[in-house]
């Protein structure tokens, strides 16, 4: 199988990161702080040891504000559901995953908050840092934005937004959904001025399915953090309620021992890499793309085409051709595996003018190759020529 999905999830993953779950699970497969023996404090020492790791890679100065979760969704709902208040004013764009659009609408619907949903004017594709900054009131408590675009690829000015935020509005935190970019994009909390970061262990961490983190930075109350889920703690289990010093605040439950161990294999792998190596490589098979369907009239690429903004997805529809079954071709002619449709991001398609059908997007992956590249390249023109 020619794999050009790494957008909903990577695959293959580094070899380390099975041997770190298979190893894990032989020899230190304990109930992390629940017990005293050395299973599970080998468990506990697994989980501290991740949590550094990562709190390191994103410029996290404080690892106990590292908080693990079951994906990017769990994370960002847990954000959300978190800190906004009654009567508070939160501000998104039309280019977000419903894991952001469906919470906040939810809330509005209920009148519970306010929202402003800013659709960018500057490119398809890519917010402004100004056009959402005009939305800024004294009542804004959150904004709440993608880094990158799931469904174009496109590199959003994240860096940029935060001090420009905190400058309009001190008490505005700023939310960023990093489920496309954490792995592939350099991103430091502390430089960014991001306050809370929630991404996916699945993507770009190279982790299994079922993982993500949660990142609370240092001006988020964490006592005042609300939590959703509330249980065991493996700690003090004398109070009546859920402790309030992080991340236990926010981790009630046995964790994902198993996928916190091949997240660390995972990040423990990119650091290996280098800061650069996995972008520079998405974008080029991402250039190899463009070059052969932009000259195309049949093929229509949605997004920048600006290589300096993009990390590896890149949408298209073929003219005359349905997307869901060009996909199934692929599949099934081919052994190419790639995602058509909306990609749980409807206001971004509405956006882009692809509503209800969507587009089918190419997401070439780490250990994707050039040759690889080349047999989708011929595949897509073939079924374009019917």
């Amino acid at each position: 199988m020619i794999y050009f999905d790494n957008a909903a999830t990577s695959w293959p993953k580094p070899p380390e990161v099975f041997e770190a779950m298979n190893l894990f699970m032989r020899e230190m497969g304990g109930n992390p702080g629940r017990s005293g023996h050395r299973m599970a404090t080998g468990a506990e020492a697994m989980i501290g040891e991740c949590r550094n790791a990562v709190s390191k890679f994103f410029g996290l100065g404080d690892p106990a504000r590292c908080v693990f979760t079951l994906n990017c969704t769990d994370a960002l709902n847990m954000a959300i559901k978190g800190v906004v208040k009654q009567g508070d004013h939160v501000i998104t764009t039309a280019l977000e995953h419903n894991s952001i659009s469906r919470p906040l609408q939810q809330m509005a619907d209920d009148g519970f908050i306010t929202l402003t949903r800013v659709v960018p004017e500057f490119e398809k594709g890519a917010w402004a840092v100004d056009e959402i900054i005009r939305h800024v009131t004294p009542q804004t408590s959150l904004v709440a934005l993608t880094h990158c675009a799931n469904v174009t690829g496109v590199i959003n000015p994240i860096e940029d937004f935060g001090a420009a935020l905190r400058k309009a509005n001190p008490k505005s935190l700023l939310l960023a959904d990093a489920a496309q970019s954490a792995g592939v994009v350099p991103i430091n909390m502390e430089a960014a001025q991001i306050d809370l970061l929630a991404f996916p262990g699945h993507k770009a961490l190279f982790a299994p399915t079922g993982t993500g983190a949660l990142l609370i930075g240092p001006r988020v109350d964490g006592e005042s953090f609300i939590c959703w889920r509330e249980g065991g703690t493996g700690g003090d289990s004398t109070s009546p309620l859920q402790p309030s010093e992080l991340p236990h605040r926010l981790e009630g439950g046995t964790p994902n021992t198993m996928g916190i161990a091949g997240m660390l294999a995972g990040v423990r792998f990119l650091n290996r890499q280098g800061d650069g190596k996995v972008l520079a490589h998405e974008r080029a098979i991402v250039k190899k793309l463009i070059d052969a369907f932009d000259a195309d009239k049949r093929f229509t690429i949605y997004g920048t085409k600006d290589l300096s903004r993009k990390v590896g997805a890149l949408s298209i529809t073929i003219q005359d051709r349905d997307n869901a079954e060009v996909a199934s071709i692929l599949d099934q002619a081919f052994e190419i595996a790639v995602r058509p449709g909306l990609h749980c991001a409807p206001y971004m398609h509405k956006h882009l003018g692809t509503f209800p059908t969507g587009t089918l997007r190419l997401a070439p992956g780490f250990f994707s190759t050039l040759e690889e590249t080349d047999a989708v390249i011929k595949a897509l023109q073939e079924i374009a020529a019917g």
